[in-house]
């Protein structure tokens, strides 16, 4: 080939070289070349140059040589737009409306909450009466609700939330010496008060102080203590004021460690609430137990006015 591209360097070739193609020493034959010239700017190094590229006319390695030439001119193609990363999915939960709040409220209302908006009253013996008529109702026939009613000579002063216990019994009872030195029956007691836990009935022996003077008093509650000791109790000495639950008394009845003939005085812990603001008679357990109590010789006693039942 000429130095100069412009030289038609095969017009001066000797007759036949064209048509016939050339030996290699290894018996391969070399093929013709073609000039094709560049249709765009080569740039090398930054230095834009008129250059003619030459390429195979076979699919051997001038191929090769347009397929690089071809990558190296081709036009950059513009960066696509960045393909969106998939998203977490979540679960939207749809919006409580006014009337599902207003109606989760309703279910989940309490009695307490009832309770802390209600101002405190006084109970009653008609409270006691309502209760004894709505307990016995399911199982008893009208007559025998009849003979359930207890005469209101029965009752003594309810508490208006005024008294303290030792002010509230020095008014219902005020021969109260009188009567503990009257006293001298084991297995008894002349006064009996019922509330609704261990802890509510000490602290009720301790509030009576001023009123019990030199009377002896027992604990009748299930906490720590058993009831043969309590029976053995009841036995050696005599008792004049007992202070417990309605089901641990009900046990020393049944048991025969104590014998309500001699009792004069039932008082009911009635107004006292506790943390849920529930009295005595609005636990299920404790009210079941208060009635099975009156059944066991209390309501005979109350009839026949040797029993007075108080409400503090």
């Amino acid at each position: 080939m000429a130095d100069d591209l412009g030289d038609e360097w095969w017009e001066n070739q000797p007759a036949g070289a064209a048509s016939s193609p050339e030996l290699t020493e290894k018996g391969h034959v070399w093929e013709p070349r073609r000039i094709v010239p560049c249709c765009m700017y080569h740039t090398v190094g930054g230095v834009p140059g008129d250059k003619w590229q030459t390429m195979k006319a076979s699919d051997g390695e001038g191929r090769g040589d347009t397929e690089m030439m071809q990558q190296e001119t081709a036009p950059v193609p513009a960066l696509s737009k960045k393909t969106k990363q998939p998203k977490e999915c979540f679960l939207v939960q749809p919006k409580e409306t006014k009337e599902d709040a207003t109606k989760t409220r309703k279910r989940r209302k309490k009695i307490t909450d009832v309770l802390a908006k209600s101002e405190p009253k006084p109970g009653t013996p008609e409270d006691l009466q309502k209760l004894m008529k709505d307990y016995y109702s399911s199982n008893r026939s009208v007559i025998e609700l009849e003979e359930l009613n207890l005469p209101d000579s029965c009752f003594l002063k309810a508490n208006d939330l005024t008294h303290s216990l030792s002010s509230y019994l020095k008014e219902i009872c005020p021969k109260w010496v009188k009567l503990r030195k009257n006293h001298n029956e084991k297995k008894s007691v002349l006064m009996l008060i019922i509330c609704s836990s261990a802890l509510r009935a000490l602290e009720l022996i301790r509030s009576m102080t001023a009123f019990r003077g030199d009377s002896k008093v027992m604990k009748l509650f299930a906490k720590h203590i058993k009831v043969q000791e309590q029976v053995k109790l009841l036995e050696k000495r005599v008792v004049h004021l007992g202070v417990g639950t309605p089901g641990r008394i009900k046990e020393l009845i049944k048991q025969g460690g104590l014998n309500l003939n001699p009792l004069k005085f039932l008082v009911f812990d009635w107004n006292w609430r506790d943390q849920k603001l529930r009295r005595m008679m609005d636990i299920p357990e404790i009210r079941k137990e208060v009635f099975e109590l009156l059944e066991m010789g209390v309501l005979s006693l109350c009839k026949s006015e040797s029993l007075k039942l108080g409400l503090f």
